[in-house]
């Protein structure tokens, strides 16, 4: 067999061993193994590089930059594999690619080693590293995960009054897909907000924050204090989701994420200029919250700042309007105009004609 058979059945076999290791996680078998733990996370793709490495020629894998690379075609193609037959979702694979290629490719640096060492002869190693991911995914179900809860805080700064911000705050009109730009989410293919309804102004109020792809959010008013602060509830039942708006795994609500509140603050900084503060409250349940609070803070800033950037377009829009609505002043003699945009009073004289002509 030549060195290019050798590397196409070193990926065939890595795939095969990444397949069988993900089906039988996703069974669950009596709940001692899981996709969502730092053993399959770390386990799968170390495998899938140690036994690529391990069944290439000697003479393919000569420098340590093959070794490391030559893994992360089979890991490439197990995701392509997933996604066509929807086994897993996009954002699932984005968030854990950076992790599945670095353990892939010292799966493969580890191999390399032992493998000019002469000391692939011995074949019970290669069971070792491959199996070893069954034997302490049990034992990391045993401890358990240890839920977390963390915040994501975005601000922004808007140049309005702040009865014309908190009007944009309390209920937040249709937003056009233009205004999105929440470039990070969509391109994860997360469901970007449509508008938020409510019911009444103060505890108790019940607010309906909907998304595309069929997602809402629940909200009920739990402090409020007219053009300062709101604070809500947030409850998204999983069961009402559809299956294809997020990945079960990552879905609000669900085993694994769940968003508990969110607070609007909203400070005046001078006459003309207000800061509008946006922060959630969510939780983590995973054995790796350390990298799933990463990628999670992320997206929640990403939605946030989206919504803040509207609210702050909208709000600035209506001062500009204003501003112009004033310059509509009846033809008198002289006339003063008021306060135009970023809070500047210009004064002009009206048209002569129109004075003489009265």
């Amino acid at each position: 067999m030549n060195k290019t058979q050798r590397i196409i059945l070193a990926v065939i076999a890595a795939v095969a061993f990444a397949l069988i290791m993900r089906g039988l996680f996703a069974l669950g078998l009596h709940g001692l193994y899981s996709v969502m733990t730092v053993t399959f996370l770390l386990g799968l793709p170390f495998g899938v590089g140690y036994l690529t490495v391990y069944l290439c020629k000697t003479e393919t894998i000569a420098y340590s930059a093959t070794a490391f690379f030559i893994p992360f075609i089979p890991i490439f193609i197990f995701f392509l594999i997933t996604l066509c037959f929807k086994i897993e979702g996009l954002a699932c694979w984005l968030m854990i690619m950076p992790i599945f290629l670095i353990m892939a490719g010292l799966g493969g640096i580890t191999a390399r080693y032992f493998k000019l060492k002469k000391w692939n002869k011995n074949k019970g190693f290669v069971y070792v590293i491959l199996l070893l991911p069954f034997f302490l995914a049990p034992i990391e179900k045993m401890i358990g995960a240890i839920p977390g809860t963390y915040q994501a805080y975005t601000e922004i700064d808007i140049q309005a009054s702040k009865d014309q911000i908190w009007k944009n705050v309390t209920r937040v009109r249709a937003i056009d897909q233009k205004q999105d730009s929440a470039a990070f989410t969509r391109f994860l293919g997360f469901p970007r907000p449509i508008k938020a309804e409510l019911d009444k102004e103060g505890v108790g109020g019940k607010r309906k924050a909907i998304f595309d792809k069929g997602l809402v959010f629940e909200e009920v008013v739990t402090a409020y204090k007219p053009l300062q602060s709101m604070t809500f509830t947030i409850h998204a039942d999983p069961y009402d989701i559809p299956s294809t708006t997020m990945d079960k795994h990552i879905v609000v609500g669900g085993d694994f994420f769940d968003v508990l509140n969110g607070t609007y603050q909203l400070e005046q900084v001078d006459a003309h200029h207000c800061k509008l503060r946006l922060f959630s409250t969510f939780k983590l349940n995973t054995t790796f919250n350390f990298y799933a609070g990463i990628w999670a803070s992320w997206i929640m800033k990403d939605i946030q700042q989206n919504i803040l950037k509207v609210i702050k377009e909208r709000s600035e829009s209506a001062v500009v309007l204003s501003g112009i609505s004033d310059l509509h002043c009846p033809s008198t003699k002289e006339a003063e105009f008021c306060r135009a945009i970023d809070g500047v009073f210009l004064k002009r004289r009206c048209n002569r004609e129109n004075y003489q002509s009265t």
